[in-house]
């Protein structure tokens, strides 16, 4: 009988269940989300009014991501028994397996307590919007079994749900990590806004410049392995010195606001930074591709997960030591040029020094690097809860801690070094961002191409419709004429 209860083993049903118990339970769900969709609005209306634009829009990705994976939770549970009823030879589930599977002996005896497990409270309870448990032995009876269990549909969606928050949260303890190691440099733009550069304009020999001195040793390849060598070592420690800020900021100023010496070069850094947030916060498709990659090789006996886990940890230490030599090309560049400078020391900042020309390389990597490490902590807390450290799909302990380790030591670095190097290497190209501009400029300058797109659409209509009003009146004029012919002949006849 359904709904029999513990009696008979069957399944309590929700038409058998206490209403009091469905209203508490639905009443807490409710009141948890309501709790978590006011939070989200206070800190939206905070952000809108403290005029942080792009942190605002950050906060809508976030929305847009739960909502995501809202769809994704509902997707699976609603579809579940579709998928119980995908069925295929039990022979196709002895490759690619996660883990070696048990003695024969074992697996029956798994399977049976598995299935009982099934039959309870919490299993019926994930069947009920699949439509019952019937759909569980649809497999057995044609000697099969299903492509995916209820159970691994569950922990499936767990697992993707962690995942994104993981993200959300390391992403935004990154930026944070960044700010706080960037709060230095608006001591010295104070500095620099407070500096009078009225006085007479010195001659120095271009090796007498700090900045000269820091980065550039010699000419030569001898050198040029050394210029890599200590741009890799150089982003553990004073990745972004007082000298490195003063002269590439006075090198953005003379490359795109040269009438504007006291630009405040550390605001726009900072609007610019909360703009690329809003990109990296967010899970794009290439990053799904990602994790559906990662999935599919964590199969036992490769130890793919070993290389997953140190590819992202090279590939940041890679990125941190082509923007510390990024800094020394352009010192390399002032040297080879000039023997004696009057005045300040000036880059040319350019495009030509980054990877393929492109500088929003630099934050795609950024971007695949914080998702992985966000992947290999979701990925240790969600395998420590539903099956416990000693588990074979866990692995070797010595090789999961060093995983978690690299992953925490490259969040580390992440925040600490390769961000706030990004926040001003970005801005070493040819060209500058949207940020330049503050909110009411950007909203000025919009509304002004608007105004004169209108204004252009419109002149050609007027210009159009005068020709028009012209052809029309011609045409008037000419039936006149030939009606006051036609009156003139009638009258002569």
């Amino acid at each position: 009988m359904a709904g029999g209860g513990a009696k008979d083993g069957s399944e309590i049903t929700l038409e058998h269940t206490p209403t009091w118990i469905v209203a508490s339970v639905c009443s807490v769900i409710v009141i948890i989300s309501l709790l978590f969709e006011r939070l989200l609005h206070r800190l939206g209306k905070r952000l809108s009014k403290s005029h942080r634009k792009p942190l605002y829009e950050a906060l809508l990705k976030v929305k847009e991501e739960l909502m995501l994976l809202g769809f994704i939770s509902l997707m699976l549970n609603v579809f579940q028994g579709a998928t119980q009823k995908i069925c295929v030879q039990e022979s196709v589930m002895r490759h690619l397996l996660p883990c070696t599977r048990p003695p024969p002996r074992a697996a029956r005896e798994a399977a049976h307590y598995g299935a009982a497990a099934f039959t309870g409270v919490l299993g019926g309870a994930r069947r009920l919007l699949a439509g019952g448990g019937a759909s569980s032995d649809y497999c057995l009876k044609k000697g099969k079994v299903p492509i995916l269990s209820i159970e691994a549909i569950h922990q499936l969606h767990i697992f993707i749900f962690a995942l994104a928050v993981t993200h959300v949260v390391l992403s935004a303890v990154t930026l944070i990590l960044g700010v706080t190691q960037t709060r230095k440099w608006k001591h010295w733009e104070e500095k620099i806004q407070q500096n009078d550069d009225n006085g007479p304009q010195m001659i120095k020999h271009v090796q007498e410049f700090k900045f000269i001195q820091s980065h550039f040793k010699g000419h030569g390849k001898r050198w040029g392995i050394f210029g890599w060598l200590r741009a890799f070592f150089k982003q553990f420690y004073g990745s972004v010195t007082e000298e490195d800020y003063t002269t590439l900021r006075l090198g953005f100023v003379m490359k795109h606001c040269r009438g504007h010496p006291k630009f405040n070069f550390y605001d726009y850094m900072n609007r610019a930074l909360e703009v690329d947030f809003k990109k990296v916060v967010g899970i794009s498709w290439y990053l799904w591709a990602l994790l559906i990659i990662f999935l599919l090789l964590n199969v036992h006996g490769w130890y793919v997960y070993i290389w997953i886990s140190a590819v992202p940890f090279i590939v940041l230490l890679v990125v941190g030591s082509k923007m510390e030599h990024i800094i020394t090309e352009l010192a390399l560049e002032v040297a080879q040029k000039h023997t004696a400078i009057e005045g300040d020391l000036v880059v040319s900042p350019s495009d030509e020094h980054f990877w393929f020309g492109r500088p929003k390389l630099v934050l795609l990597l950024i971007h695949i690097v914080l998702f992985q490490n966000a992947f290999e902590i979701a990925f240790f807390f969600w395998l420590l809860v539903t099956y416990g450290f000693k588990s074979c799909i866990m692995g070797k302990p010595a090789y999961v801690i060093a995983r978690l380790v690299i992953s925490v030591i490259s969040q580390l670095l992440c925040g600490y070094s390769t961000l706030p190097l990004y926040a001003i290497i970005s801005q070493m190209g040819s060209s500058f961002k949207k940020a330049m501009f503050d909110e009411n400029i950007s909203k000025g300058l919009t509304k002004w191409a608007q105004n004169a797109r209108k204004r252009t659409m419109m002149s050609a209509t007027n210009v159009g419709d005068r020709s028009r009003d012209g052809e029309g009146i011609q045409m008037v004029n000419q039936r006149r004429v030939s009606a006051m012919e036609q009156g003139t002949a009638r009258l002569t006849n």
